[in-house]
């Protein structure tokens, strides 16, 4: 399937100038990655950078689209199957070695460490990475919390 065309925003409750993903490139149940091209507008845009609260937005919507994706009906392409909110309730570690500027495209490659499903929310432990051009910009361990809006 070509992820590319997937429209992300009727996936993820964000909308610009808050959406922070542009593309996802790839996804299953275990790991997404995912792109973002950091455009002048873009609210994180500190003085022609990507700034660290950015960044770390970035990483917490692609982790958000893991967890996110078995609420959904398998072909659902549409995002209509599943209306979703999710939290950060923890970030554990966090590197961050150098932000982008903006005009590059940044690509965030994020992987469950573990994940647990209640009736009520699905919480997980995620690492994530964020890089340009093969060379890492951030790594860090989000623990997220995503519950489906019935």
């Amino acid at each position: 399937m070509d992820f590319h065309e997937l429209d992300i925003k009727k996936f993820l409750p964000h909308r610009p100038p808050f959406l922070m993903v542009d593309h996802v490139l790839t996804i299953d149940d275990e790991h997404v990655s995912t792109s973002f091209t950091i455009k002048p507008e873009c609210i994180f845009n500190e003085q022609g950078v990507f700034n660290e609260a950015g960044m770390i937005e970035n990483a917490a919507q692609t982790c958000s689209s893991i967890v996110g994706k078995s609420y959904f009906d398998e072909g659902d392409l549409e995002g209509k199957s599943a209306k979703l909110i999710g939290f950060i309730s923890a970030i554990k570690k966090i590197t961050i070695s150098s932000c982008a500027k903006v005009g590059a495209t940044i690509t965030t490659k994020a992987f469950i460490k573990s994940r647990l499903n209640t009736d009520q929310f699905t919480m997980c432990a995620i690492d994530c990475f964020i890089s340009e051009n093969g060379t890492e910009l951030l790594s860090c361990e989000i623990n997220l919390v995503i519950q489906e809006l019935k």
